[in-house]
């Protein structure tokens, strides 16, 4: 069972940046290059020696990938065939950017993000992100992860052309937002659950 991911390596001089994916990706990744603003944004995160930080892409299995989402909610029983008909299916409809960090030395899934990218007629036709499902697996926090993913979804939106990033969060986790530019808006945040 493995996961086909583009690596993303340290340099010489720090900041880690991706090596070349290969042609037969799924997903476009490119958007993710070495740039200076890239560097000086990883920088100060990237201090862990054992962790890979990856877009998720061509997928057959994901050790620990559904392990780490069900600490952030209910994910229910999801077979093999089901997990990989919606990778497909997301795939498909693009505008899904999943990233993800592996654990090298157990080799699975340690954390994740998702940029979903909203095409809207506002804007003039412009693009927004939506930031969701970031979590970090229980015994990995602390290892500055979770702020890893956000400094990634945030310029791979800015990278996408995106007019704004949001994400819906916990009273109690608006401090830890606000480090990197996030500001509480006006509206209210509502929902209607048809599922319990």
């Amino acid at each position: 069972m493995k996961c086909y991911l583009p690596v993303w390596a340290p340099l010489a001089s720090g900041p880690w940046c991706v090596v070349e994916p290969p042609a037969t990706l799924d997903i476009y990744t490119a958007v993710l290059e070495n740039t200076a603003e890239c560097g000086q944004c990883w920088r100060k995160w990237i201090t862990f020696q054992p962790f890979l930080h990856r877009v998720f892409v061509l997928l057959l299995c994901a050790p620990g990938f559904m392990k780490v989402l069900s600490q952030l909610t209910h994910v229910g029983e999801v077979t093999e065939e089901q997990f990989i008909a919606r990778f497909e299916s997301l795939k498909k409809a693009g505008g899904y950017f999943i990233v993800v960090v592996e654990d090298t030395k157990r080799g699975t899934i340690v954390a994740t993000g998702t940029l979903m990218v909203e095409q809207k007629f506002i804007h003039c036709c412009g693009t927004r992100g939506r930031m969701e499902d970031v979590v970090v697996t229980d015994e990995c926090r602390g290892k500055q992860l979770g702020k890893l993913l956000l400094v990634t979804l945030k310029l791979l939106s800015k990278s996408l052309g995106c007019y704004k990033i949001t994400l819906e969060c916990l009273p109690k986790n608006v401090a830890f937002y606000e480090k990197f530019d996030y500001k509480t808006s006006p509206e209210s945040y509502m929902q209607c659950r048809f599922l319990a």
